[in-house]
C-alpha cells in the first residue's frame, strides 16, 4: 500500500457515483465533494477494488464490511457538518468515513476495537496525507472522554440504547447519530443535545452491525 494516491486514479467511476447519490436526493455539496475527492478504491480489498464505486457494502475482512456509500451521504449529510466541528466517530472500519469526515470537520477522533481494521485504516489515511485525524484501539462504547465534548457522534454499529458516554460527551447542540434497536434490525435515530434533554428524530430502518462493548452487546 506504500506510494503516493493517484488523485486521477477512478476519477470517472467516482464522479458516476456522485451523480448516483445526487439523484438519490443527497443535496449537501460539501458532502459530494468529499465523496468525489476520496479514493473509496483503496479501502476495500483489492479482490472487490472493481466494485469500490458501486452504491453497495463490500467485506473488507474480520467480520466487518464498508457500508453502501448512499449510506455513508446520508449520515454526514444529517449531521450537517460546517467545517468547524470535533467529531467522534464509533467504529473505524476500512477508514473511509473517517477519511469523509477529515474533509468536512475541523478534527476527528476515531475510535476501532478490531487491531487489523485500525492497522490497515491508519495505514491508507496516512498514506493520503490526511492529519487532523487521532487514533484509538478500544472500546467505543466508552466514547473519548480526554476530547470531549464534541460537536457530533457517529456511531458505525447498532445498539439496545445510547451508551452513557456518548450523552456525557456531546456538546450542547451537538449532534449524535446511531441505529437504535435490537441485532437485527434498527432505527438510525438523530440526537440533538439542548441543556440536560437529547431531542430525538428518527430517520429510517437500517442493519448494522451490532455495536459490541461495556455499555452495549457482548461480543
Amino acid at each position: 500500500m506504500a506510494g503516493a494516491v493517484d488523485p486521477q486514479e477512478y476519477r470517472g467511476a467516482r464522479r458516476r457515483l456522485v451523480e448516483n447519490l445526487q439523484q438519490q436526493g443527497i443535496r449537501d455539496l460539501s458532502v459530494l465533494h468529499a465523496i468525489d475527492s476520496v479514493p473509496r478504491h483503496l479501502f476495500v480489498p483489492t479482490g472487490v477494488r472493481h466494485r469500490a464505486y458501486e452504491d453497495s457494502a463490500l467485506p473488507i475482512g474480520s467480520g466487518q464490511t464498508i457500508s453502501q456509500p448512499s449510506i455513508h451521504a446520508r449520515y454526514l449529510e444529517l449531521l450537517n457538518l460546517k467545517g468547524t466541528e470535533k467529531v467522534l466517530e464509533i467504529g473505524t472500519g476500512s477508514g473511509y468515513q473517517t477519511a469523509l469526515l477529515s474533509r468536512l470537520a475541523s478534527q476527528v477522533f476515531s475510535i476501532e476495537r478490531i487491531p487489523a481494521l485500525l492497522e490497515k485504516a491508519r495505514e491508507v489515511l496516512q498514506q493520503m496525507k490526511l492529519n487532523n485525524i487521532s487514533f484509538m484501539l478500544g472500546d467505543g462504547t466508552l466514547g473519548w472522554s480526554q476530547f470531549a465534548p464534541f460537536d457530533a457522534i457517529l456511531v458505525g454499529a447498532a445498539a439496545p440504547e445510547i451508551p452513557v458516554a456518548y450523552v456525557e460527551q456531546l456538546a450542547e447542540g451537538g449532534r449524535l447519530l446511531i441505529p437504535l434497536g435490537d441485532r437485527d434490525e434498527q432505527v438510525l435515530s438523530l440526537f440533538t443535545r439542548h441543556g440536560e434533554k437529547l431531542e430525538r428524530r428518527d430517520i429510517a430502518p437500517v442493519r448494522f452491525v451490532p455495536l459490541v462493548g461495556k455499555h452495549s452487546w457482548e461480543s
